[in-house]
């Protein structure tokens, strides 16, 4: 097995150098062998595991959730345990496009009584946002 250096390793798995060095230091990736050089070198588990990484990140798991993911991968855990994992990923994203999906109504509502041609003073959205304020 040929060790990689960071810019290879960062090129294949489609992030940039500074990418792996954050998801080196946060834990997903295991601390690579180092030349005498000070250069890091990387073996090709580390691009399947950033490849593995970015996919979760992209169905908006976050690196801790990530890290346990991994953590479920290493260990052999049973597949009834992601599972898991993934049902409360997608619970937390349906709570979220519910609460996003209240939010464009009231935007959409505030947008409907905004009069273009009106004064600043009179602004409907303006108003809402400051009686929000206290």
């Amino acid at each position: 097995m040929k060790r990689k250096t960071i810019g290879w390793v960062a090129k294949e798995a489609g992030v940039n150098a500074q990418t792996v060095l954050y998801y080196e230091r946060r834990g997903l990736l295991k601390v690579c062998a180092r030349l005498p050089s000070g250069y890091r070198l990387f073996d090709d588990e580390t691009v399947r595991r950033i490849r593995f990484i970015r996919h979760a990140k992209e169905l908006g798991f976050t690196l801790e959730e990530i890290k346990q993911l991994l953590g479920l991968r290493a260990g052999g855990s049973e597949c009834a345990q992601v599972r898991k994992v993934a049902e409360a990923k997608a619970t937390d994203i349906q709570e979220r496009i519910e609460k996003l999906s209240s939010m464009r109504a009231v935007l959409l509502d505030l947008a409907r009584r905004c009069e273009q041609d009106g004064s600043i003073d009179a602004c409907p959205i303006l108003k809402t946002l400051e009686a929000a304020d206290g």
